[in-house]
Formats: C-alpha cells, structure tokens, sequence
C-alpha cells in the first residue's frame, strides 16, 4: 500500500480543484503500480509531453486546462513539432499543425515556461544535487541525474504533467538515494588520451554504454581531465537513446562520485572498454555506406552557445554545399542575434532550427535513398526510423568538412 499524507488525500479529493484532483489520480495510480511506498514533493518538472504525437495528446492537455490545472513548481517545456520563431522550416500539415500548435499553447497555459528545448539544464533550469524532480526527455533526465546529480526516474507523457501539477512524484526507482549506486564498473584506461579528447568519442561510448548496460546504472572510470559539460551530454544522450540508461557516474568528475569505491557496489560487474570495442560502437552509429552526403544536422541534443562558437571557428568565412541544420534552443538563438553571430552563418547556409529538430517533425527534404551527416548519437540511432534518411557519423569538424565539400569527409587518424 502507498501512504498519503493527509495534504495528499485531500488534493486527491478535490480540495484545490478538479484539475490538481486529475493530476494527483494519475500520480498515485501510477505510484501503486509501480511498488511506490509514498510520494515525494518535487522541486521541478521539464516535460515531455508538448511533443505532437497525436491528437489525444492535445485534447488531454487542453482538458486539464479546462479543469483549471496551473503547474505547481517550476516547469519548462520539451522540444515541440513546431518552430514557433521560423514556422516556415516545418512541412506538418493540416489539421496536424493546428493540433500540434494547440498543444504548445496548452502547456503554456497551464503555466509551463515556454523554453522548447530538450536541452533545459542549458537555459538555466539547473535543480540542486539531491533533489527530487519530475523530468522527462531521455537525455534530459540522464543529464539532470548524472551530471547535476538531481533525482528523477524517466517521466513519460502526462504523468510528467500530472507530477508538475501535483508537485508531487511516485517514490520508487532513481528517488531512492540506495538505487543510484553503481552495478557496473567501465574501465577505459585501456583508451588513448588522443581518442578521450576527441569530440566524437563521447558519444560514441555513450552508444556502447546504452546497448551494453540496457537500463543499469555504470561508473566509468578513466575519464578524469577529459569530461565537459557537453561531451557529458553527448554520451548520456547516447546511451538513453541506444539503452534506457537514465543514470550513469564518471569517477572523481560527477557529484556522487568522488571516487570509484564511494559510488559501486561491492558486487559490481567490472568491464574493460577496449579500443576495438569502441571502434565497433562508433561504427554502429553509422547505416549509410559510401560518401553520398545530403544533408548535415547537429544539435540533438540541442547545441550550447559553446558549440556554436566551435562551429562558427570551423567554418570560418566558408561556404556550405549542403544544408547544415542548426538545431538549438531559443536563449542560445537570441543570444547569437544579440551579438551579430547569427547572420554570418546564416550566409554560409547554415539554416537555425529552435523549439524543436529536424528528426521529431518534418523539416528535411522529403525523398528516398538520401544520407544524413550528425555528429549526434542521438540523431544517429533515431533519424533512420524517424525521417527515413540514413546516416553517417562523425565529428563536428567531420560534418563542416562534409557540407562545405558536399560529400562525406571523415578523419580517421585517432580511431586507427
């Protein structure tokens, strides 16, 4: 049995309304599905569900706004099919695109914060180590939980509402502080610190991670002087995408940490990560053979600010051959507008997307037998299924290279 607290019980009730009543019965039927022994308030939410996947998924927000449903933390909103700024680079069509516009507008009502990003731990939603949020999006949720060390299982569609607005969250899983030690423990001493510097190694092991671990918790250890903040998102938005991994830990890097015995278990498993194995998992992440090249897409998860400085160096005053598709959030746009940074790549063919990416929603050109370029694990593992496209892996620089010639370009020299 799950205990409420009589604040609870009355919530459930209907004390505050029909529309925090609605959200605290799927909370708690979720939670005693789950083996939830109680619920646990929440600081947070980032939600998924803005994302037009079908019209119930509108009808279902527009019902609890009806209700009179308001967010009871702070939420910020998931990538949608739309781009709010550019409505132009999408091709949904009617009724769909009302229906997909009807959604977004649905979840700003109920009080969320309009970011539209999948990447929200990039526009200052940055909840504190140890707290229990409600997030959902996979790279989000492994990010808020190994990197910022924040607590949260992977919240799917309107439950990541219904915990917003309830404040509340099922007790069970990633919440209990027992559940985020390590079961397995990754050596990488074995890689070369040439190979640990290179951009597209991280994710790379993020799709080994995910397809070997499944949904395990791991401690990489070797990585120490090697992680950033974005090739650390590079490798957990692998590994959520290849995997279900929604917590992993780097020794002596990442807050619960501090060294390899304080984070494994006694009993954990111990891998030794070699150099052809992650030859072999970065050669998965490409489905395309030969140098045919189409298109070219970063930012999934969605470019920092930092990333696009790196890419504005690479192209340098060059011009592109093929579309290169910057996929970003709203605050790094703005922020490149404000500076005059935009225009210049914008010139060069680079073509902005925000509020959402050319892999949930229609913005590549349509047509068979065509090759995608990322230096995105993400996009690697889902853009086949999604768009149709095949894919070519490699690093950021790879991908500049391979629009400005417009064919795929690829150094191999580190991966020999």
């Amino acid at each position: 049995m799950m205990a409420l607290t009589g604040d609870e019980q009355a919530m459930l009730a209907g004390r505050d309304g029909a529309g925090v009543a609605t959200a605290m019965r799927l909370v708690t039927d979720m939670g005693r599905l789950l083996g939830a022994d109680r619920l646990v308030p929440v600081a947070s939410a980032h939600i998924d569900g803005c994302l037009y996947h079908g019209d119930s998924g509108t009808l279902f927000a527009e019902h609890l706004v009806a209700q009179g449903a308001r967010v009871a933390v702070a939420s910020t909103t998931n990538v949608g099919a739309l781009d709010l700024r550019r409505p132009g680079n999408v091709r949904l069509a009617e009724p769909n695109r009302d229906m997909a516009l009807r959604l977004m507008r649905a979840y700003e009502a109920l009080g969320c914060k309009p970011s539209w990003t999948c990447a929200p731990y990039q526009a200052g939603h940055r909840p504190a180590v140890g707290s229990d949020v409600a997030w959902g999006e996979s790279n989000a949720v492994v990010f808020c939980n190994s990197v910022l060390g924040a607590r949260t299982n992977r919240y799917g569609d309107f439950l990541d509402i219904a915990c917003a607005i309830a404040g509340r969250a099922p007790r069970y899983g990633l919440h209990v502080p027992d559940n985020r030690r390590a079961a397995v423990v990754v050596d990488t001493f074995g890689l070369s610190e040439a190979l640990k510097r290179t951009e597209a190694f991280w994710p790379a092991i993020g799709a080994w991670l995910g397809r070997t671990v499944g949904e395990q918790i791991a401690v990489i250890d070797g990585l120490q002087g090697f992680a950033t903040e974005d090739r650390l998102k590079a490798l957990g938005a692998a590994s959520a995408s290849t995997g279900a991994v929604a917590l992993f830990h780097i020794a002596c890097v990442t807050p619960e940490a501090p060294d390899l015995s304080a984070i494994a278990r006694p009993d954990a498993e111990r891998l030794v990560l070699t150099p052809a194995m992650i030859r072999a998992a970065r050669g998965l992440l490409s489905t395309a053979s030969g140098d045919q090249v189409d298109a070219v897409a970063i930012g999934s998860p969605h470019c920092s600010y930092p990333e696009v400085l790196e890419l504005a160096e690479l192209m340098a005053g060059r011009h592109l051959a093929l579309p290169l598709y910057l996929n970003t959030g709203r605050h790094v746009l703005t922020r490149l507008e404000r500076e005059g940074r935009l225009a210049p790549l914008t010139q060069a063919g680079v073509v902005p997307i925000v509020d959402t990416c050319v892999v949930v929603t229609p913005i590549l050109p349509a047509g068979s037998d065509k090759v995608l370029m990322t230096n995105s694990g993400k996009f690697a593992f889902y853009a086949p299924g999604n768009t149709g496209y095949a894919v070519q892996f490699g690093s950021m620089a790879d991908c500049v290279e391979s629009a400005v010639a417009g064919r795929l370009v690829r150094d191999e020299a580190v991966w020999q």
